[in-house]
């Protein structure tokens, strides 16, 4: 009987913030732990729209788990979709297609689930082969594909209408992700390539920020929201507020903002940063649990992130809704740091049980709000104080560098954004992969993506 076979037996489901740090902290406990992903590495997801707008390649901001996780020795790392929740005999089954191994089980006593969300499309699932999501690495270099192709259409259109719309870009959603999204589409035509082309001129691209709210940046306070809206109008982003997507397709963007009136807009490029929803995990979960979903899609947990009737299964991160003692809903920013901070306290409440001691309730410790906006300007806000401009720009490169994992991604991180600080260039330019509106995969639904 090998060591693995003796000790508490710990499934983690998720490689991402919640799961990768769950893993991590149970380094030094007498526990052998399973990883298992869809993915064979972590992804920085908070960079996507960088690569998006080639700033930074994916390899910069991704680090395969075996990489992160060698010198661990009590774990095991396993590429592989999850097929089915067996909660009754502590079962995974688990699909591994690059072999072709189906219904592959594997064992445990104690189970994580930190598997991630996906944008929401609001019923309209039509509309994703469209409006490209920024959530996979999949999806992103798909919309990289797009910007760029833009440019190039417009390059060659005679036509002055359809060169419009080849330079209309849409962005839907006005959170962190939509807002540094279009920010980066700005400052990418009018500066970095405002000179590249001979028959169309970059810098009469139209940036289109569309926000359903009445302000930008809603976790934000509202004085920063209004700062982040006035930088990116300098920048040439034409903000939309309480503004909704009704419609869209290929060609053509159809809002209706406050008046009530809708209006049709020529766009060839739409980047989806609106909403998100829970891993389809969270409803597999439920299902063989009996626990609640919430209206996004959430599992219901307990103060100690593990579901009712089932204490040896914890679920954290963007596909929990976590309630106290009395059956409260818990409000938490579906944040990086979020996760993080559950997947910890996990590896915690498995230490605990390991000893025999008693569990404590999940606190969370809000750790405060960053965004980007432009070249040298953010918004930030940190234990009530509130920064913008310069320094909460430095604030915000400073954490994004210290939570990127590995020497190499960070070193490589700060000499791109130097290079790109001195020159205004992009060096992760390249249109690669089938042109035309696609399916792209979504990291974060089967199999267990970020969370």
């Amino acid at each position: 009987m090998s060591e693995a076979d003796v000790l508490h037996r710990v499934v983690v489901v998720g490689g991402g913030f919640g799961g990768l740090q769950a893993v991590r902290s149970l380094r030094r406990a007498p526990v052998a732990v399973t990883l298992v992903d869809r993915r064979n590495f972590h992804l920085f997801q908070p960079l996507l729209y960088q690569v998006a707008t080639g700033a930074l390649s994916p390899a910069e901001i991704a680090t395969p788990l075996r990489v992160i996780l060698k010198r661990q020795k009590n774990v095991r790392v396993v590429m592989g979709d999850v097929r089915e929740f067996d909660l009754e005999r502590r079962r995974l089954v688990l699909d591994a297609p690059e072999n072709g191994e189906q219904g592959t089980v594997i064992s445990y006593e104690t189970l994580i689930v930190a598997a991630g969300s996906r944008y929401s499309y609001f019923g309209h699932d039509e509309w994703r082969p469209f409006a490209l999501e920024i959530k996979s690495v999949e999806s992103t270099l798909a919309v990289r594909r797009r910007i760029f192709t833009a440019f190039e259409a417009a390059e060659i259109e005679e036509d002055s209408k359809r060169r419009e719309a080849w330079l209309t870009f849409v962005v839907v959603g006005g959170g962190p992700t939509g807002v540094e999204m279009a920010g980066q589409i700005a400052e990418l035509a009018h500066d970095t390539l405002a000179r590249d082309f001979r028959s169309v001129d970059p810098r009469h691209a139209r940036i289109l920020l569309v926000e359903a709210s009445e302000r930008l940046l809603s976790t934000f306070p509202p004085r920063l929201s209004a700062r982040a809206a006035q930088t990116l109008e300098r920048l040439g982003v034409t903000v939309l507020l309480e503004t909704s997507v009704v419609d869209l397709d290929d060609q053509t963007v159809v809002s209706k903002g406050p008046d009530g009136k809708s209006k049709h807009v020529p766009a060839r490029t739409i980047v989806w940063a609106a909403g998100v929803v829970a891993s389809e995990l969270a409803g597999a979960l439920a299902a063989a649990s009996g626990a609640e979903l919430d209206r996004t899609g959430r599992v219901a947990v307990g103060p100690d992130l593990t579901i009712a009737g089932h204490p040896e299964v914890i679920a954290l991160g963007d596909m929990a809704s976590v309630h106290d003692a009395t059956g409260n809903q818990v409000a938490l920013p579906g944040l990086a740091s979020t996760a993080m901070q559950q997947g910890r306290y996990a590896a915690s409440l498995v230490r605990r049980r390991v000893r025999g001691e008693p569990s404590q309730p999940f606190r969370f410790v809000d750790k405060g709000n960053l965004a980007t906006v432009g070249r040298a300007h953010a918004v930030a806000e940190i234990k009530g104080i509130q920064a913008s401009g310069m320094l909460a720009w430095l604030i915000w490169l400073s954490v994004h560098i210290f939570y990127l994992i590995g020497l190499q991604n960070r070193l490589l991180v700060l000499t791109r954004w130097a290079f790109s600080f001195v020159t205004r260039g992009r060096g992760a330019r390249l249109i690669t992969g089938e042109s035309g509106p696609t399916t792209v995969a979504d990291g974060s639904s089967t199999g267990a993506r970020q969370g």
